[in-house]
């Protein structure tokens, strides 16, 4: 899954070129309101067009659920991505995607020139990676090129069925940089290999937690998965949020570690507060108690201060940290605190540092520690799937090198 062609590989000039990015953008009022996204395609779109490539590009925005939905249109994507690129993007108004509008802007495409095709979930088939609207994205291109990592682990006619039907299919920048880093880091990391898991539920790991300690050299528990782990040692946990079918997983997961060899770390102290804060950033009144000294009617909203001076200390030595969900309620400042300790030592340490996409992708960048990171997955569901060591369709579709 790892080796696949990309677009340094392929020659497009005088080539159509479907591309399959991921333009799913917050939109406000028909503006948007973070064009991240737009951005991170950017490098893909502009090698195409200066290798002579007639540029078609295909996204889906929201979810229309398979009919046109005027606040879902992908217009304004057109409209900032001619400022953006300094050229014309035609917008393809097409209900149907592949309609008179596209087949009309396709047929008139000189090297160089990018069209934007309608939101493919305006089609019900899309989803369910229909045969027919599959066939009809392909008859528009000669290549296609998927550099939206974000849809990776779904298959989708815009990212999985239209390769069956193109003759040489391959991946966008983005799309290796998530192989390269994702992929290599989990498979064959430079070690030690610092494993941080946070996030609410330990049912939304499971598979991941398996998996990386198998990998990993050192596996972290925090957020408020890591109360289910503390009452399956036997622990008075409070009111903190747990997942009582999920107690014998992770006694399993604390054997394993141990059979294995593996260090799993979990938290020594915690934050605690009476209730979860509502508004979720308001403010609060908290304490930090042992984790064996949780009262009964208190629940953990973070990691405490030894234990973010624990993990801390932990990332020192890496080198490579694939981080995954944050430490406590990042969103109320009061409660970030663990989730910036670990973003601070991981923006201070030389290793490869790796962000699974998601909310943990969320934190660091509103932390202001992006920049400081090696790479952060464009991917929520399809990073943490990476994570578990499955095949993506959207990454096996392309064609190996």
């Amino acid at each position: 899954m790892l080796n696949k062609k990309s677009v340094d590989d392929i020659n497009v000039k005088g080539k159509k070129v479907l591309v399959r990015c991921d333009f799913n953008v917050p939109l406000k009022d028909g503006k948007i309101t973070d064009e991240n996204r737009l951005v991170a395609a950017l490098p893909t779109i502009r090698k195409l067009i200066a290798d002579g490539g007639k540029v078609i590009l295909c996204s889906h925005l929201g979810k229309p659920k398979g009919e046109p939905k005027p606040e879902m249109s992908l217009a304004p994507v057109a409209v900032r991505l001619s400022e953006l690129l300094g050229q014309e993007v035609k917008f393809a108004a097409d209900d149907n995607v592949v309609g008179e509008n596209a087949k009309a802007a396709v047929a008139a495409m000189k090297d160089g020139d990018v069209v934007l095709l309608q939101n493919t979930r305006y089609r019900v088939e899309e989803t369910k990676n229909g045969e027919a609207f599959s066939k009809e994205l392909a008859s528009l291109c000669d290549v296609f090129v998927n550099d939206a990592f974000g849809t990776a682990h779904r298959a989708h006619c815009s990212n999985v069925g239209v390769t069956q039907y193109v003759e040489t299919s391959a991946v966008g920048y983005l799309m290796q940089k998530e192989i390269d880093f994702l992929g290599n880091a989990v498979n064959n990391p430079e070690r030690p290999f610092v494993a941080i898991l946070g996030g609410a539920k330990v049912a939304d790991k499971l598979n991941v937690i398996s998996n990386l300690l198998e990998k990993c050299d050192t596996l972290i528990i925090g957020g408020g998965m890591a109360y289910t782990f503390l009452k399956a040692k036997g622990l008075e946990v409070g009111t903190s949020l747990v997942d009582d079918t999920k107690i014998d997983y992770c006694r399993e997961m604390m054997d394993k570690a141990e059979k294995l060899g593996k260090k799993l770390l979990l938290p020594v102290d915690t934050t605690i507060a009476k209730e979860f804060p509502n508004p979720i950033d308001a403010e609060i009144e908290v304490s930090v108690v042992k984790s064996d000294a949780i009262p009964a009617d208190m629940m953990g909203l973070d990691i405490g201060t030894e234990t973010a001076a624990l993990y801390a200390e932990a990332v020192k030595s890496a080198k490579t940290v694939v981080w995954n969900g944050p430490m406590g309620v990042f969103e109320n400042p009061i409660l970030a605190k663990g989730t910036i300790a670990v973003a601070k030592s991981l923006a201070e340490t030389d290793a490869t540092t790796i962000i699974g996409g998601g909310d943990s992708a969320a934190a660091v960048n509103q932390l202001g520690f992006g920049d400081k990171m090696t790479h952060i997955s464009t991917g929520g569901g399809a990073s943490l799937e990476f994570l578990e060591g499955k095949d993506l369709p959207g990454v096996v579709a392309a064609q190996d090198k």
